[in-house]
């Protein structure tokens, strides 16, 4: 019993198409974020220490250097032979775009990549930065634009200090989607202000737009963050481990089995997470899961047509 067996997992997904293994390979491009470098604010979202998604946070080394450095720890622990290349720290589009092509290419120049996962917010997407992902889309590659959204609620992307709203998402998912681009959206369950029932409203909307894919997020706190001063205050509780599995079942259960899982859990190392401290264990949370949406006698799609509020 594994988690693919009840949901359309991405990993699934590209072994069906590639008829092998395909494995992401995280990459820090040394770009920053409108958030953090003044634009629209400084100091980012209230969760971010960019250490806690990212393996390179300080001083990267080359894109085809990490690149490098990956392959070797995944062929190792699952023999894929081939890659995309995942472009996620901070804002992967807020750039010139001429130098986002090279980072890009020199992705791209790697005879075992197959494609590039390009993460980013949702109001730094320009029209140019689209057309450069649909060129290499026209040349055979596999393209996903990442958009972290969050939530759909505008009080709550206020609270966390987001710097962007609702409508900003829109507007580039319908941009990005009508170039046939896919679009995978993050979501983090847990958020300051939030129920379930905000979860359930957030997967709506996001529906309703259409997207290809989905990431799910426990929200968990790490040092130097905003939210760490407001947890130490009493300010921020962080969900236990029973109500998180059972909100991800239930947005699982209510997503067209089209739309395929790229993540439904994230986690930080201990050296720098603070709470809740299963967010260190991966495979006990997607086992979890798992055992939850077998519990139900459920799996991906199978509420689709009830009401998602």
């Amino acid at each position: 019993m594994t988690l693919s067996t009840y949901i359309n997992t991405f990993g699934q997904d590209l072994l069906k198409r590639y008829g092998q293994r395909v494995h992401k390979l995280a990459i820090n491009a040394g770009l920053t974020c409108p958030n953090r470098d003044g634009s629209k604010g400084k100091g980012g979202c209230t969760f971010c220490n960019n250490a806690s998604f990212n393996p390179n946070a300080r001083r990267p080394p080359s894109v085809a250097t990490q690149i490098a450095a990956g392959r070797q720890v995944i062929a190792k622990r699952t023999g894929a032979k081939q890659f995309i290349a995942y472009f996620q720290a901070y804002t992967n589009t807020y750039a010139d775009v001429n130098y986002l092509a090279t980072l890009y290419e020199e992705a791209l120049a790697e005879p075992d990549v197959v494609g590039l996962s390009v993460g980013t917010r949702p109001d730094c997407v320009p029209m140019e930065v689209l057309d450069l992902l649909v060129s290499y889309q026209q040349r055979g590659y596999e393209v996903w634009l990442e958009l972290g959204l969050q939530s759909a609620f505008e009080e709550t992307l206020v609270r966390i200090q987001r710097g962007h709203g609702f409508t900003e998402y829109q507007q580039t998912v319908v941009a990005t989607r009508e170039r046939g681009i896919p679009v995978c959206t993050h979501l983090i369950i847990g958020l300051p202000g939030e129920e379930r029932g905000h979860n359930l409203e957030t997967l709506s909307r996001v529906l309703s737009l259409g997207t290809d894919g989905l990431k799910l997020h426990p929200l968990h706190v790490v040092k130097q963050t905003i939210l760490a001063k407001q947890w130490r205050l009493g300010g921020y509780q962080p969900l236990e481990l029973d109500t998180y599995v059972s909100i991800a079942a239930d947005l699982i259960e209510r997503t067209p089995s089209t739309v395929v899982f790229h993540r439904a859990t994230a986690t930080a190392s201990l050296d720098i997470l603070l709470t809740p401290l299963w967010c260190h264990k991966k495979w006990m949370v997607l086992n979890a899961i798992t055992a939850e949406l077998h519990r139900r006698g459920s799996r991906q799609g199978l509420l689709v047509s009830m009401p998602l509020s």
